[in-house]
């Protein structure tokens, strides 16, 4: 989450505005001044308004009808915090003097010190058409136009009043943070391109400009293109307190870059820096940075150290309170991080981090409704933000009705061949209940033997969300198989219960109902098995992670299988996600049919694997494993066995998503022993809407107006 350091209550700051408009007026009054109003005149110069205030007060008591007092103790008066005080005594110098130009501007001036830019709009533009050439009256409605972010029309203006006055500084300074908003709903709009281009352009009338330099960095923080942010950052380094700045900022472009210890390394640099400086705020920053790098670097346990620290130094500070939600969420415990998210909007109801961080903690929460409820708030507030339209997508990706469309050929030593066809439509009726019915034909024949088989197997699922990270899974179909002159049909039935207990424990209980259908042979002996399951996955924060597979069948052949399968792996990578690890595979059979299928009284595996899987470019992914090892069927002699697989996942269009895949295995346990398997495939997905059926219904029961 990114936004650019721009000016914080306007598109131009009011700052910006004392400055530039009290130059303007300066040299009229200046026309005008009496040599006793000297000292009034430098304080206005100077911006010291509360002492400009005091100073020509007496004066408009002595002089209660001088034109010039009164116009300098209104400015003085409005640009000190009183803009409506000023703006009644201008209002009352009108009447007197109705035409006066000088007086006319000050009074329509008044209303950009209250922020009542739709009020001043058409009187300025009044003023520009009777004064068409008047370079206080062009820059005055620039600036109203800007603050009402018409940033178009506004640089149109201020670039008049640079052909009025080429070398005007006050103007300048206008058009550059006309510019600055320009670029920013730019940025917002994620036009990138146009933004860069206009802070290029402040960057010509204001060599290594600050505002512009940091604008710039973002943009490239953005747009992921780090090596421009670094070199931006260098140039904003002029000076002690900004190269802490720029430290900072280089280390989360380090972070995006995925160089995670290079970003730690910088932002220890940072904190020293700020620690020898003594400047607060930017200590606090650096502090910031420093614990946010120990996240990345998935030091936990000093992280959490640090923020302890933090909240006895900074209590109830939203960027500390930020702090620990983040570390909830790189830790899995998403109700702290919510708890704490919301403790940052009670103190700010508007808080960008505050907003988005509680949405996506919601989403990783699996509280679907809530997640979207809240970063639809995030828009309300920060309309076309990035990150929150992003989550948006993604929560209606995982909704949006779908049809796949899948196409698999496999072969075996055994010289089987087969040719599978699979149609499936998933359909989201709510985001507690989805739908998917699926149809796949088979088509299988041994070269050897002649023999033939087919089966058309149609079932429907049913995926019901219990509660949050709790769902039921039940199918029921039916399997229909041929072969020569015979066939049969077969029910199928599978129930799954998935639930996530603890934060780092996936469990899943379940039963299935499958018909053999591998080959001709297997299909002709219409071989039902009951599998009943219990998996496991255990996750921990140190990167170790343990997954198991425990299922015990029994066939209607009176056969029973039980099976344990248990995988320990390390996750060396996070980008791209590449893990190793150790698998163990155990299989045991009551009733041992060697000439009917793999049946062994005992069966062992035991082999290390890699995995890795990353992205080739934005819209193309890809994934690799293999494993080697060793097996023992019953008492013979170990053998080899070897497996892999891999596949790419492009994505042709936001709706179109296509995947092509090939495996190889010779593990004895599929069907017999010097077993050698192949399969490819290619799979098609199709979005077939553009949103969730149900998403205009949720909008309009929780009021949601986007």
């Amino acid at each position: 989450m990114y936004s650019l350091y721009y000016c914080s209550n306007n598109p131009t700051c009011s700052i910006m505005r004392k400055f530039a408009s009290f130059f303007i007026f300066l040299i009229t009054i200046s026309l005008t001044a009496q040599e006793d109003f000297t000292p009034g005149f430098k304080l206005l110069e100077n911006g010291d308004f509360k002492e400009a205030k005091t100073f020509f007060e007496p004066f408009t008591k002595s002089l209660p009808t001088n034109k010039t007092v009164l116009i300098c103790y209104g400015r003085a008066v409005g640009l000190s915090g009183e803009p409506e005080v000023a703006n009644t005594i201008f209002k009352d110098l009108l009447k007197k003097h109705p035409n006066d130009f000088e007086v006319q501007i000050n009074y329509y001036e008044s209303f950009l010190w209250a922020n009542q830019y739709q009020e001043a709009k058409p009187l300025y533009a009044d003023l520009v058409a009777k004064n068409p050439e008047n370079f206080a009256a062009i820059l005055g409605y620039a600036n109203t136009l800007s603050n009402l972010k018409e940033y178009k029309d506004a640089l149109k203006w201020v670039n008049k009043a640079l052909e009025i006055d080429p070398n005007n500084g006050s103007a300048k300074v206008s058009r550059k943070y006309i510019k600055l908003g320009y670029a920013n709903y730019y940025v917002n709009n994620q036009n990138y391109k146009k933004g860069e281009s206009l802070l290029n352009e402040i960057l010509e009338d204001f060599p290594d400009d600050k505002d512009a330099l940091l604008n710039l960095a973002n943009i490239f923080l953005i747009t992921k293109e780090v090596k421009k942010a670094k070199e931006t950052y260098y140039k904003y380094a002029k000076t002690p307190k900004d190269s802490i700045t720029a430290l900072n900022g280089v280390a989360l472009a380090e972070h995006i870059g995925e160089k995670e210890k290079i970003a730690l390394e910088t932002a220890i640099n940072a904190k020293q820096k700020a620690i020898k400086l003594k400047d607060t705020e930017l200590l606090e920053k650096s502090e910031e940075r420093y614990v946010q790098a120990l996240i990345w670097n998935r030091k936990f346990v000093s992280a959490k150290k640090e923020i302890s620290v933090l909240e006895e130094k900074y209590p109830n500070r939203n960027w500390v309170l930020a702090l620990k939600a983040t570390l909830g969420m790189y830790t899995a415990k998403f109700k702290t991080s919510i708890t704490n998210y919301d403790k940052i909007l009670v103190n700010d109801s508007l808080s960008f981090d505050g907003n988005l961080g509680k949405a996506n903690a919601l989403f990783a929460s699996d509280k679907i409704v809530p997640a979207y409820i809240t970063t639809y708030k995030t828009l309300d507030i920060f309309p076309k933000q990035k990150d929150a339209s992003g989550l948006i997508k993604k929560l209606n990706t995982n909704y949006t009705p779908f049809a796949e469309q899948q196409v698999s050929y496999t072969f075996d030593n055994g010289d089987n061949t087969a040719i599978s066809l699979r149609s499936a439509v998933m359909v989201p009726l709510s985001t507690k209940f989805r739908t998917t019915v699926s149809y796949q034909y088979r088509t299988t024949e041994n070269t050897t033997t002649n023999n033939k088989a087919n089966s058309h197997i149609v079932q429907a699922d049913i995926e019901y969300k219990l509660m949050p990270q709790t769902n039921l899974l039940t199918s029921v179909g039916l399997n229909n198989s041929r072969f020569s002159n015979t066939a049969y049909t077969q029910p199928i039935i599978q129930a799954k219960l998935q639930m996530k207990p603890l934060s780092f424990l996936n469990l899943d209980l379940g039963y299935q109902r499958e018909v053999q259908n591998f080959n001709a042979e297997l299909i002709e002996r219409e071989i039902v098995m009951n599998h009943y399951s219990l998996i496991y996955n255990l996750s921990t924060n140190f990167n170790l992670g343990w997954y198991s597979q425990l299922i015990h069948t029994k066939q209607t052949d009176n056969n029973e299988r039980n099976l344990l399968f248990t995988s320990l792996y390390y996750n060396v990578l996070r980008k791209p996600a590449l893990k190793f690890g150790v698998n163990y595979q155990y299989i045991t059979f009551k009733d041992q049919l060697p000439l009917i299928y793999f049946s062994p009284d005992k069966y062992k595996a035991l082999e290390l694997f890699g995995d890795v899987r990353g992205k080739i470019n934005s819209k193309t992914n890809y994934f690799a494993s293999a494993a080697t090892g060793l097996q023992y069927v019953e008492e013979q002699d170990a053998s080899s066995l070897f497996r892999a697989e891999a596949g790419v996942t492009h994505q042709f269009s936001d709706r179109l998503i296509g995947d092509i895949y090939a495996k190889y295995s010779n593990i004895a346990s599929a069907t017999a022993a010097g077993f050698e398997f192949t399969e490819v495939g290619i799979k098609l997905k199709y979005y077939l809407t553009k949103q969730p059926l149900f998403l205009d219904r949720l909008k309009k029961k929780y009021s949601i107006n986007k």
